[in-house]
């Protein structure tokens, strides 16, 4: 999504006015990385591979092309190029995610004009076994929803039962809504709203399906989750980065990785604490991580614990020192 793009002088405006997490030091995989693919200029969904440790799958906004990419968290490169073939030609493909069947499901499910059009689509195939560059047959599900178009950017897939949701943004807030049972081809797959969320760009389910994150631009929170349904919720510790787009649990749950937009966009992993309630899987998520900077990110990422509520103290202050800095270049 190319709305509410934050600056470079912006991210370094808000290091000067938030302190810092300590640093999460692993040479291992999933730690904190910068997407060095140049052909990676809107990194708009994450999905923690199951196959491939390390890896991490992404794909670009609008009018890119049936592209997925496989980036390894160790070094930040493109390590596959998967194209899809046997679908149409995507218009606003906003998210991805793993299901159990071991398949990827990539939701082109953005709609900027908020409710231009009367359907959208779903995008299944198989995670490769082997990462190199292939083409690869995919499904493609036709999505209504039942009280009529909106926008989405977040489409995440149950870990245990395999049903797809899709979060709906909206200034006013949005809907969570859930798919059939099963996705099947030639005819549509009516969503159905079954809850309610705040302004969301990305979401992920937790390995065991115990808790399901939202995140928008400034802030996260976590939701319990059971039978379907949003129980009880909490602040989740985020990064505040340029353009907050993407999110997704390591796989295993003992993190939450937060992606971004932008030419050499930052992945910024955040430690989760254990709640000792037995969930397995990372299912405890309070605010209250550690953001790993040690590894190729830029460090542009401040954790923010929070509602919208901060990121809009955070601008004010923003203004307030470009205010500053305009009187004192005119004096």
């Amino acid at each position: 999504m190319r709305s509410y793009r934050l600056t470079s002088a912006l991210g370094a405006a808000v290091l000067l006015a938030l302190a810092a997490a300590p640093a999460h030091a692993d040479d291992g995989a999933d730690r904190s990385f910068t997407i060095e693919d140049p052909r990676i200029t809107e990194s708009s969904g994450l999905a923690a591979s199951r196959v491939h440790p390390g890896i991490y799958w992404t794909h670009n906004d609008s009018d890119d092309g049936p592209y997925v990419f496989a980036v390894d968290s160790r070094t930040g490169k493109t390590v596959a190029t998967i194209t899809m073939k046997g679908v149409g030609a995507p218009r606003d493909v906003e998210a991805i995610s793993i299901g159990p069947d071991g398949n990827i499901y990539v939701g082109d499910i953005g709609d900027n004009l908020d409710g231009s059009w009367d359907h959208v689509w779903i995008y299944r195939f198989p995670e490769p076994k082997t990462l190199k560059d292939a083409t690869v047959r995919a499904t493609q599900y036709d999505v209504k929803y039942a009280d009529g178009p909106r926008n989405a950017e977040a489409l995440m897939v149950h870990p245990k039962t395999g049903r797809v949701y899709i979060a709906s943004k909206n200034e006013e807030g949005g809907g969570l809504y859930e798919g059939p049972a099963k996705l099947t081809t030639g005819g549509d797959n009516v969503f159905r709203r079954v809850g309610e969320v705040p302004w969301v760009t990305d979401g992920a389910f937790s390995p065991d399906g115990k808790e399901l994150v939202l995140r928008s631009y400034f802030s996260a929170r976590g939701y319990a989750f059971a039978d379907g349904r949003l129980g009880e919720d909490h602040d989740v510790e985020s990064p505040l980065l340029p353009q907050s787009e993407s999110v997704t649990f390591t796989a295993d749950g003992s993190a939450l990785m937060y992606g971004s937009e932008g030419k050499r966009s930052s992945v910024v992993r955040v430690d989760l604490k254990k709640s000792g309630d037995g969930g397995g899987g990372g299912a405890a998520h309070r605010a209250g991580g550690t953001k790993d900077t040690a590894g190729g990110g830029d460090g542009d990422g401040v954790p923010v614990k929070g509602t919208t509520l901060t990121g809009v103290a955070v601008l004010a202050g923003i203004g307030l020192l470009l205010f500053l800095g305009r009187r004192r270049r005119k004096g």
